[in-house]
């Protein structure tokens, strides 16, 4: 428990901190999983477009924080590869 006022302004800011990080999270996995559902149905030209706006998303995770960029690179590789690998 916080007892400082500082650490009490803390625990606010985390508060605030985390429901901003939770929902970047929850719209990337969004795309990522409109870009799994493209490549399980088999369709190139979807997974192509979801693909791209799954990109950029991932990427502005990374810069605030929300992902490392390894990991990142990682998920956006494997989808690429997978992607191609449809048609």
């Amino acid at each position: 428990m916080a007892n400082t006022s500082s650490a009490k302004k803390n625990v606010r800011k985390m508060a605030r901190k985390t429901a901003v990080n939770k929902s970047r999270r929850t719209m990337v996995r969004s795309t990522l999983r409109k870009v799994e559902d493209a490549i399980t149905a088999g369709n190139k030209d979807e997974a192509n477009a979801a693909l791209k706006a799954a990109e950029p998303a991932m990427m502005r995770a990374v810069s605030k924080g929300v992902f490392h960029k390894n990991t990142a690179a990682r998920k956006i590789s494997r989808l690429n590869k997978r992607v191609k690998a449809i048609g």
